[in-house]
């Protein structure tokens, strides 16, 4: 796997904390620089400086009391907003299989038969081994290596890569290249009459949602509905100040621009292929970039049209599987 950061690469190796430790409640290390080290047995955290910026999960998470077909590994939660909040759930009551930020498809069809990494029957995506780990004074590089599997059949070949950008003015941008490359065919699809299916952000509860797209903001929650771009932001317990994330495609993404599915209790699923199923051949790896763009405040569409159009200007370079 080639790639290019721009990062001053300082790779770190901490020893574990305990299990039952928090990725806010662990020991930083001074000055600013970006630095990973373990939050427990099964999540790799990320700093920069004192503050936390995301975890992580490797290993197999459960919570207690939920069913154990809702066990899973392999996605990101917590994020955090530029104050510490956190701005992601996981395991939330109303859908248990949502998880922080996670990219799952309802309708995934293999060797004639057909599972659902979404809700997560059937089919497991399963951590392998890290690609990069790479932390310094201008910003990290997380890589790792999935793989789907049905039962112990190896079906897909997942790489997903994460660039940090630093905090300012109440900003931080996260690159997030996701390659999926069938080992034999894999179709995809998204929820009827809903289109949900790829990328999704899910955030953690609180009041006053907003949620802009390019036209402005809308009140209404979206079906299938075509953008570029959308944004989700809500007041967070114990914050009087609103903050948030949107979630940016690049030009380049197939089918652009992808249909949405965003809802006010507090997720934007992005819906790619959408209804209409895809079939991935196998050997052919496909690729699908991101921007998670968290920010303090509410910005408006003209705002986060700016933010965005910065974005396209200035892409990051691609990660290209060997």
């Amino acid at each position: 796997m080639k790639y290019s950061s721009g990062v001053v690469a300082v790779v770190l190796l901490l020893a574990p904390v305990p299990a039952q430790a928090q990725v806010a409640t662990a020991v930083p290390r001074a000055g600013t620089a970006f630095r990973f080290a373990p939050v427990n047995d099964v999540a790799l955290g990320l700093w920069e400086g004192d503050r936390p910026v995301l975890a992580y999960n490797h290993g197999v998470l459960l919570k207690k009391g939920v069913p154990a077909n809702f066990a899973r590994s392999s996605y990101v939660h917590p994020i955090y907003g530029l104050a510490g909040e956190v701005i992601t759930d996981d395991f939330p009551a109303d859908h248990f299989h949502h998880r922080g930020l996670f990219w799952g498809w309802p309708h995934v069809k293999v060797g004639g038969k057909e599972y659902d990494n979404w809700a997560l029957r059937g089919i497991d995506t399963k951590f392998e081994r890290w690609l990069a780990r790479e932390a310094g004074p201008t910003g990290a590089v997380l890589g790792v290596q999935n793989g789907w599997y049905v039962g112990k059949r190896r079906v897909l070949d997942e790489q997903v890569w994460f660039r940090v950008h630093p905090a300012s003015n109440g900003r931080r941008a996260i690159d997030v290249e996701l390659w999926l490359k069938p080992l034999e065919p894999v179709t995809l699809s998204g929820a009827e009459g809903k289109s949900y299916g790829g990328m999704t952000l899910r955030f953690a509860p609180g009041d006053d949602t907003q949620i802009t797209v390019p036209s402005g903001r809308t009140g209404d929650d979206l079906y299938i509905n075509r953008q570029p771009w959308t944004d989700l932001t809500r007041k967070w317990p114990g914050r009087t100040e609103a903050s948030g994330a949107a979630l940016f495609v690049a030009k380049d993404h197939p089918d652009y621009p992808p249909t949405w599915l965003t809802r006010h209790y507090g997720v934007l699923c992005l819906g790619w292929p959408g209804v209409t199923p895809k079939t991935l051949p196998p050997g052919q790896a496909v690729r699908l970039s991101y921007r998670v763009w968290i920010h303090n405040g509410t910005p408006d569409a003209a705002q986060l049209g700016k933010e965005y159009a910065d974005y396209l200007a200035r892409p990051p370079k691609a990660i290209r599987p060997e």
